[in-house]
């Protein structure tokens, strides 16, 4: 759909600078190309393919006429047969690899981006970015899923439905479905020459009570034209709406070269050339019909130079956020913000900066009730295609985006998000568009509900072991973690901080195990569990590491035994269950494990006691299944005090119970 309907300012087309050698067999399917009826093209070409071997020209357009028409399966098969041409342009190697990246094949993308940037070391810094792109979609394919993605069949019709805004009991979207009943009057929607199907409108779907969908309805015949309108978006009462129209623009400089698909693709003459504008209209009486104005044209539309559409309002209506490829943003095109002024009228449009856009396109801009921010970007690390983030602020002050992941992502484009008002505070639910699911290009509405957000805090210390101290930690920076959903294979990688930290953004309700390792320290995990009853957001865990040297002594915390006895009580197995998992994390190590004592006994009674403890700590670790073998133990008895507390010196019962401990070492 990006590839039709959703793309503002696309590159120019190459029918615009090949000289075409034309030969009978394909001499139609050369004139739909050169009229941008792209549709009919592909099926003329396939025909006069099948039996001959295409040339350069041919197999590029039809290339050209699959990715302009969404279709990245066929594309990349064409592109490919292009790429090993001798004499293809090498702007084909980047139609190649986005192709390859909207079908998910990120490695195979990632090479055709480098082939790219040393083609054309002009366009080296952008082929770079790409590369990296693919590079962080595989991470994060790596994140838990973020959201529950529902199509919604019973109003998606085979055509394009997008970009869907809540309106009373149901949703107004567009989709290029055809004519439809308005007011007991046929509306005839035309044909579309690009896609071979009717022109754009808006139409309504109601929701019924439970939750199944009416049959959809053309929206408003005062807001439909007979060319292309839509998407829309309400203001909180519903009683003004703001919508995208397209406008037909002559172009005087035949010249130059001109964008023929703008934003908005449609069979094209030579000397026009298509472009948006926003309109607005407000509702004079109740109802989810409802009777319209006329259209009130948005002050700053500027169809002779450039496009502005896709409106968004803010939680409190008094700013407006639109899409435009006006000259002077950050990339082909970017996210604009226009304040309501005390008047009641719009003030001049401010670029979002350069948080939001890039060098790449930025649209389809909306709020959520809690005034979170979302867009779609083909340029921010993504997926491929269109991808949504969420960013914090207004105007041009913003966090930096968030990718929303899978599945609110995919590699296809993904877009038009809207927010369900009258819903629980805890839930953030609504709907969005996708071509994900297409075999032709076309989008279908989803509804999506987010699964709850938390953070995953994760500290990393070495433990210190000081004499006549008890043990102290310090932080341990690039400690490599792994995180995966409990019975999972599928894990997160990151780095601690130098402060010894990560945080990862989890799911409340999901139980995850956690890995830490370093090199010349013994592998640390923890399965944590993200409680949904907290208020808090934030789960904390600590991964406490010691080195793995041989016969260094590492004293267990927390080993208490009753007085003369040497069995395990349930606080210490807590503490011995750490290191069932510590042997579990590192299984080559074989350990010795040794008791000690203080000296308020004899010394043969002392060396006696220590001796059972550890043999009983032992008999604990092969229960919970360590392989004997991988065990010793030993009883040091009051031989090894760790400080001066010897027979005769008085001590306080803390200095004591230093002395009396439970150790292992790496054997």
């Amino acid at each position: 759909m990006r590839n039709k309907y959703k793309s503002l300012s696309l590159a120019l087309l190459l029918a615009g600078g090949l000289v075409v050698g034309g030969c009978n067999s394909t001499r139609k399917a050369d004139l739909h190309y050169e009229n941008f009826d792209y549709t009919l093209a592909i099926e003329e070409y396939k025909e006069a393919f099948a039996s001959k071997e295409p040339s350069l020209v041919g197999a590029q357009r039809l290339a050209d006429s699959y990715r302009l028409t969404g279709r990245t399966k066929e594309a990349e098969e064409w592109y490919a047969k292009v790429v090993a041409m001798p004499e293809a342009d090498p702007i084909n190697i980047y139609y190649y690899a986005e192709a390859l990246r909207s079908n998910g094949k990120y490695f195979e993308a990632k090479t055709q981006y480098q082939n790219y940037g040393m083609k054309v070391p002009a366009e080296a810094a952008k082929a770079n970015a790409k590369a990296q792109a693919s590079d962080a979609a595989l991470k994060l394919l790596e994140e838990p899923v973020s959201a529950v993605v529902v199509n919604e069949t019973a109003i998606n019709s085979g055509n394009a439905d997008f970009s869907p805004t809540v309106y009373e009991n149901g949703i107004i979207f567009a989709s290029d479905r055809g004519a439809a009943k308005s007011n007991d009057k046929d509306i005839d929607a035309g044909t579309y020459g690009w896609t071979g199907r009717p022109y754009l409108q808006m139409f309504y779907a109601e929701r019924n009570q439970d939750s199944t969908w009416q049959l959809p309805t053309m929206a408003s015949e005062s807001l439909n034209s007979l060319y292309h309108d839509g998407p829309a978006v309400l203001d909180s009462s519903n009683s003004t709406i703001y919508f995208t129209r397209t406008h037909m623009v002559e172009v005087k400089n035949k010249n130059v070269n001109v964008d023929p698909t703008s934003w908005v693709k449609k069979p094209m003459t030579n000397d026009h050339v298509n472009r948006l504008e926003i309109f607005s209209a407000t509702r004079s009486d109740s109802g989810a019909a409802g009777t319209w104005s006329v259209p009130k044209a948005f002050p700053y539309n500027k169809v002779t130079e450039y496009s502005v559409g896709h409106p968004a309002l803010s939680p409190d209506g008094k700013i407006m956020y639109f899409v435009s490829d006006k000259p002077g943003g950050y990339g082909e095109t970017d996210i604009y913000y226009s304040e309501l002024q005390a008047n009641g009228e719009w003030g001049q449009p401010v670029n979002a900066g350069n948080t939001i856009n890039t060098v790449g396109k930025e649209m389809f801009p909306s709020f959520d009730r809690s005034g979170y921010f979302y867009f779609s970007s083909d340029t921010h690390p993504g997926f491929g295609g269109l991808d949504v983030f969420r960013a914090q602020g207004s105007r041009s002050s913003w966090t930096k985006p968030q990718n929303l992941r899978t599945p609110i992502n995919s590699p296809k484009d993904d877009f038009g998000m809207t927010f369900m008002r009258n819903v629980q505070k805890s839930e953030t639910v609504g709907y969005l568009s996708s071509n994900r699911d297409s075999n032709n290009g076309t989008d279908d509405i989803y509804s999506f509900k987010l699964l709850s957000n938390a953070v995953l805090l994760v500290t990393t210390l070495e433990r210190v072991s000081l004499p006549s101290k008890r043990n102290t930690t310090q932080p341990l920076a690039d400690v490599r973690l792994k995180l995966a959903i409990k019975g999972s294979t599928d894990t997160t990688s990151a780095f601690t901080n130098p402060n010894g930290e990560y945080a990862y953004g989890v799911m409340k309700g999901n139980v995850y195990e956690l890995a830490g390792e370093k090199f010349g320290y013994l592998k640390q995990s923890a399965t944590v569990s993200i409680d949904t009853t907290s208020l808090a957001d934030t789960t904390r865990v600590t991964l406490i590491f010691d080195k793995s040297k041989a016969n260094v002594a590492i004293a267990l915390e927390n080993i208490y035994y009753d007085l003369d006895k040497w069995n395990i009580r349930p606080d210490a197995a807590l503490e011995l269950d750490k290191l069932v998992r510590v042997l579990q994390d590192n299984p080559s190590i074989k350990i010795e494990l040794g008791s000690h004592t203080d000296a308020r006994e004899g010394l043969g009674y002392n060396q006696l006691l220590s001796e059972r403890r550890a043999q009983s700590a032992v008999e604990y670790l092969v229960s919970k299944g360590i392989p004997r073998n991988r065990l010793s133990w030993k009883g040091y008895g009051e031989t090894r005090l760790r400080n001066g507390c010897a027979d005769g010196v008085e001590c306080t019962e803390d200095q004591h119970q230093m002395n009396r401990r439970t150790e292992f070492k790496i054997k």
